[in-house]
Formats: C-alpha cells, sequence, structure tokens
C-alpha cells in the first residue's frame, strides 16, 4: 500500500502552566486515524524522532511528540557527541519527573482527542532510549492500548526523578506492550531484560520481547553509528503489527 501524503505542524500543549511544545504529524487526506505518541530519546524532539513521527503518521496514524524536556530545557534539540549524550542524561534522569512525564503524555493524548480525525477508542505509544524507559511509565495510562518500547534502560532499577523502580509499576499496563532490545547493549544488562519479561508474564499483560543479536542500543536510529538496518527493519515491522490493532 502507498504511503499516505502527511501534513505537519508544531503545537503547545497548555499543562500545569507550562507550555509544552509538541511535533504533530498527520495524514491529509480525510479519516479517523488513531493516536500515537512518540517518546523521545535524550537528545531531544531532533530529526530523527520527528522522522520516526512522520513514518507513523504516513501509515496512517496521528503522531505527535511532545517535548519532554520542556520544563527544564525548552527547545532543546541535540545531536550524538559524548558532550550531547551526557548533556541529555542530565536532563532526563535527574530534572525530569515520572509524575509530570505521565502527565504531559496525558495532555498529548487530549489534545489527539481534540481532534476531528482522530479516532476516541484509544492511542498508542512508542519511545526510544529514555522515552522507551517512559513508554514503559506511559502503558499504565488508560488510553493507552498498545506500547512500542525500544532499549529503555533502568527499567528494573530506577525511574525519571527517583523513587520506586517503573517495573513495579507493571500490573498497572493497561494493552499489549512490545520490548526491543539489541544484545550488544551495554547500557541494559540481559538480567534486565529477563526480569521485564518475567514482570510482564506474571501479571499476564500481553506482550513480546524481542531479543536483537549483534545489535547495539541506538539500533533504530539511522542517525547513530550503531544503527543496524536489520533488526531495525525487523522492529519496524512489529510494530506496525502492534500498532493495526489499534
Amino acid at each position: 500500500m502507498a504511503e499516505r501524503a502527511i501534513h505537519t505542524t508544531t503545537v503547545k500543549l497548555s499543562q500545569d502552566d507550562v507550555q509544552i511544545g509538541a511535533y504533530l504529524a498527520q495524514p491529509s487526506e480525510e479519516g479517523s486515524y488513531p493516536g500515537i505518541v512518540v517518546l523521545q530519546e535524550i537528545f531531544g524532539v531532533n530529526f530523527h524522532i520527528r522522522d520516526v513521527t512522520e513514518r507513523i503518521a504516513r501509515e496512517g496514524y496521528l503522531a505527535i511528540a511532545p517535548a519532554l524536556f520542556q520544563r527544564v530545557a525548552p527547545g532543546f534539540e541535540t545531536g550524538y557527541t559524548p558532550e550531547d549524550i551526557e548533556v541529555g542524561k542530565k536532563y532526563a534522569w535527574e530534572q525530569t519527573k515520572a509524575s509530570e512525564l505521565l502527565s504531559d503524555i496525558q495532555q498529548s493524548i487530549n489534545y489527539l482527542k481534540t481532534l476531528p480525525n482522530v479516532k476516541q477508542d484509544g492511542c498508542g505509544c512508542i519511545g526510544f532510549c529514555f522515552g522507551g524507559h517512559v513508554a514503559y511509565l506511559a502503558a499504565t495510562l488508560a488510553d493507552i492500548k498498545a506500547t512500542a518500547s525500544f532499549y529503555g534502560a533502568a527499567i528494573p532499577t530506577g525511574t525519571p526523578g527517583g523513587g520506586h523502580p517503573t517495573i513495579i509499576r507493571t500490573p498497572d499496563i493497561q494493552g499489549t506492550l512490545y520490548a526491543f532490545f539489541g544484545m550488544e547493549d551495554a547500557s541494559i544488562p540481559v538480567e534486565h531484560i529477563d526480569q521485564i519479561e518475567r514482570e510482564l508474564e506474571k501479571y499476564n499483560i500481553p506482550h513480546r520481547v524481542f531479543r536483537y543479536d549483534g545489535a547495539d542500543h541506538g539500533f533504530f536510529c539511522d542517525q547513530r553509528a550503531s544503527y543496524n538496518s536489520i533488526a531495525a527493519d525487523d522492529a519496524w515491522e512489529q510494530v506496525k503489527q502492534l500498532f493495526g490493532q489499534l
């Protein structure tokens, strides 16, 4: 099937007296489409995240990527140098809070629901790196029916802003969760992947866990040296299958 023509824009979401910027992509053709929230890496809503948002829209979804660092670094967007990574990590893990992230994601969903061409019976979300961890959090929201979490680190051991690790929220996951990991990813021990899979099984959460041999952290991002086209292509097909259930 041919990809759909799309149009894009930047919108502002009012939340807790803060204006949260978000990148919105949607099919140009009239119709009714499911909503998808796209959750950034530590590098902000940069070219890669905007590209993913557009790819999802071309598949027939309204896709929105909120700026998760808006409260601490408005307009933040960077590349992939070691210096960029250190700055992004500081924003992600020291200066965000799980409660605020969930609130901003819910506000993104609420915004999508105001659009005349969005389906009202459930959304999906997809996240990468830091956003992969945040996607696991977002999966607990009642509106989220399908979640794709890519190489989210520290799910069993921490949460943004500190507190009980995100994995304890597993019983609250509302829909289906797909998790994607590279087996060469030094930031996510195999033991963590196993623990996530056990918890999903324990609480009977509909899920699939994908483990890609030879793939490193960031394997889905074609702007990074760790890009792995074989793993990325397979993961994209799995994501399309997952979101096709919406």
